[in-house]
């Protein structure tokens, strides 16, 4: 996963509160390979007419080139399905912008690259009122349109994973040193504590 500090993209708008994980990616495309990507399967269902046709009106249909999402309230709620995060990076989405998102997906989509910025209402207002490119700059901690700035909230484990490209495990190796030394200062405090060495 390449980790990233800017990101400088198109937004695009889906107001609807309460996007789940069913909605983002629906259980029967579940069994798809990874590997042949999940980018058409995104918001499958809400794209698409009564008889299965692509709804002109919808909003992912007419800008295909996004980058950013800005959503609702209570985006990917619902259940763990790490693919909803899968099927937004797949079509290109570098960040989706909403007030509050689930707590499981928003761990979900920072593991992938996914940057899920939270921000207040009244700032997601002036973002849904503004037009442009959109700049996100994760280590000021802003969102800019134009002459436009908001700032975001998000955790500084977060925020290091999401500009080293790292994942838990990378997030833990930075302190290596750290756990040696303590290690190391265990056997001389408590060597009780440890199993006897049989040569």
């Amino acid at each position: 996963m390449a980790g990233w500090s800017t990101h400088k993209g198109c937004m695009i708008t889906l107001s609807q509160a309460n996007i789940d994980t069913d909605q983002l990616i629906p259980s029967r495309f579940m069994s798809v390979p990874r590997s042949e990507g999940y980018q058409d399967y995104l918001l499958h269902d809400l794209r698409r007419m009564a008889d299965g046709s692509l709804d002109p009106d919808f909003p992912l249909n007419h800008k295909t080139q996004a980058s950013i999402l800005l959503a609702g309230a209570n985006f990917g709620s619902g259940s763990s399905r790490e693919a909803a995060v899968y099927a937004l990076v797949d079509a290109g989405f570098h960040a989706v912008i909403a007030p509050s998102f689930g707590d499981i997906f928003s761990s979900n989509a920072v593991n992938n690259g996914l940057f899920p910025a939270c921000v207040n209402k009244a700032d997601w207002k002036i973002l849904n009122n503004s037009t442009g490119k959109v700049q996100i700059d994760l280590t000021a901690g802003t969102i800019t349109i134009g002459n436009t700035e908001v700032s975001f909230t998000i955790e500084y484990s977060w925020r290091i994973k999401l500009i080293n490209g790292w994942d838990d495990i990378d997030l833990t190796k930075q302190h290596v040193s750290e756990i040696a030394a303590y290690k190391t200062l265990r056997h001389q405090i408590t060597p009780w504590a440890w199993p006897a060495r049989v040569d």
